[in-house]
């Protein structure tokens, strides 16, 4: 049973809900334009506005459901992570898309809004209080990301808890995943979301 739960996870994160928008609405391969990205930023950038609400919130439930159906079955903090990571997998490396997706930042405040949804909301929070004043969603997604671990430092009060440990391990997967984003914020490159004419 854990071993198919990981395996419904991956495959429900690797939904390529960002790349089947762009196919049918604009008949745009993402991957070749913008980011490169299936992700919600993207979509926005070359798709618009309300397909790209649509495929972040898609993208939340992806993870949000993938921990959901974890606890429900198992009740085991570990698998409930696994779930999670096997989903973020899924969008960041979908095998649909030759392991080209998105940058697991909807799906992943999904899977942490089913962990602890104090964490995931505060995380929300800091992304759109980074993002009012930047204008800016790479560097709002990275600010969220390196607070995620201390939110969930304070929310259990423990190092050792997997909550902790996946916290850690999402925060720099998804800085890792915006590194390209990082030097064009070095540079002062990096575009800002009402630059957007959609």
């Amino acid at each position: 049973m854990n071993i198919l739960i990981i395996l419904i996870s991956y495959f429900l994160g690797s939904l390529p809900t960002g790349f089947l928008f762009g196919k049918f609405l604009k008949n745009i391969d993402l991957r070749l334009i913008g980011s490169g990205s299936t992700g919600a930023t993207n979509v926005l950038r070359n798709v618009g506005k309300w397909p790209a609400f649509f495929v972040f919130i898609i993208d939340v439930g992806k993870g949000l459901i993938a921990v959901k159906i974890a606890q429900h079955y198992t009740n085991q903090n570990l698998f409930e992570v696994l779930a999670g990571i096997a989903a973020i997998s899924g969008h960041i490396w979908p095998i649909w898309l030759k392991g080209k997706g998105g940058k697991a930042v909807a799906t992943g405040l999904g899977m942490f809004i089913a962990l602890s949804w104090k964490v995931g909301f505060a995380s929300l929070g800091i992304f759109l209080i980074i993002l009012a004043k930047s204008k800016i969603v790479s560097l709002s997604s990275i600010s969220a990301a390196i607070f995620l671990p201390f939110l969930m430092f304070l929310d259990i009060g423990s190092t050792n808890h997997p909550y902790f440990l996946i916290s850690l391990v999402v925060s720099i997967l998804v800085i890792w995943k915006h590194r390209t984003n990082i030097r064009r914020l070095l540079k002062g490159e990096e575009s800002k979301i009402n630059d957007i004419n959609k």
